[in-house]
């Protein structure tokens, strides 16, 4: 039985991750500060006799240390997520993605364990080379707009990670992820296709921010993680980095409407401006953003296989199970 480490297990992706790989027959372990994350995301979970979760700071170099000792390998997914919260707290989002990050990789070598190391379509920046390739150039914006933090902390991520791998021979996998969706993601911190959701199920108006012409590709969580599974027991990939995400491009007006009709909701949709949303000079966002998965593809075979409309039900069906169950 493989014993997985997953830190960040109790947010939106490593909870469903930790659901596969037990369903696999993996053990797995889960460690969480439940700043973003969420004990009803794992309580299901708790079912399954080869499983355990700790409440703690992935930084604490005692239980860390301890945790990965018993582990044959790491899914390090613990990090600052959402624009909002990078946003609102830039000091955190720097030092848990580049702290957190450093304290993984030095007790991972400490016990040479492997460890695939999350990262975000985000690192490309304003990169117009379309679709991103895993070798592209990136380009980021001004230091004192901490819009960009989140991305150079996570490149200082990938950084560290290779100089592990090529200095020591710490087998290292890297993956960037581009706007995973599903079930379990919430809105709070900024994620847009909740937020609508929610909003629709509310009636409620379903703000989009500037003119709505962005465009995205939303990956399904449930194919994100059967990736990242699939990295994990593969070899081949280690020392390399791969693009996991849809590659089915839609405008941010277009999803507001795709989530209003399908939740059969009267919502007006309002655009709002950039500096009204996130009340900050020169917001920079960006027009398009699509991966190129031919690298993954061919490493293990992968390609998402499931159609955004399904993907936009299913967190309409698990937002509606929620309101139920809360009486709302």
């Amino acid at each position: 039985m493989t014993r997985a480490l997953i830190t960040g297990g109790a947010g939106f992706i490593g909870s469903h991750l930790a659901e596969r790989l037990l369903n696999c027959g993996y053990q797995v372990t889960i460690v969480d500060n439940l700043s973003t994350g969420r004990l009803a995301n794992i309580e299901h979970l708790t079912a399954f006799p080869n499983f355990s979760f700790a409440v703690e700071d992935i930084r604490n170099i005692h239980v860390i240390d301890r945790l990965v000792s018993e582990c044959d390998i790491i899914f390090h997914l613990a990090a600052a997520v959402g624009v909002r919260n990078i946003i609102d707290r830039p000091i955190n989002t720097i030092e848990v993605n580049i702290g957190g990050t450093e304290m993984i990789l030095k007790t991972a070598s400490r016990y040479r364990r492997r460890v695939l190391i999350a990262s975000t379509s985000e690192v490309y920046g304003k990169g117009v080379a379309l679709p991103f390739r895993e070798d592209d150039d990136t380009l980021s914006g001004p230091t004192r707009r901490s819009r960009w933090s989140y991305a150079a902390s996570k490149a200082i991520d990938e950084f560290l990670a290779f100089a592990y791998h090529a200095e020591i021979g710490l087998p290292v996998t890297l993956f960037r992820l581009f706007n995973t969706v599903g079930p379990r993601q919430i809105g709070q911190y900024g994620m847009v296709l909740p937020r609508f959701a929610q909003w629709a199920l509310a009636h409620e108006p379903l703000q989009v921010y500037g003119d709505g012409l962005q465009q995205r590709c939303f990956g399904n969580v449930y194919d994100v993680v059967a990736a990242i599974q699939g990295l994990a027991e593969s070899d081949a990939t280690i020392g390399e980095l791969y693009n996991i995400g849809g590659n089915d491009e839609i405008s941010i007006l277009e999803l507001a409407q795709m989530v209003r009709d399908r939740a059969d909701s009267a919502s007006e949709i309002r655009l709002v401006p950039y500096e009204q949303a996130y009340q900050q000079d020169g917001f920079e966002d960006f027009r398009r953003r699509v991966p190129s998965i031919e690298k993954i593809r061919d490493a293990i075979g992968w390609r998402p296989s499931t159609p955004l409309e399904k993907t936009v039900d299913q967190i309409i069906e698990h937002l509606r199970a929620e309101m139920i169950g809360s009486g709302a």
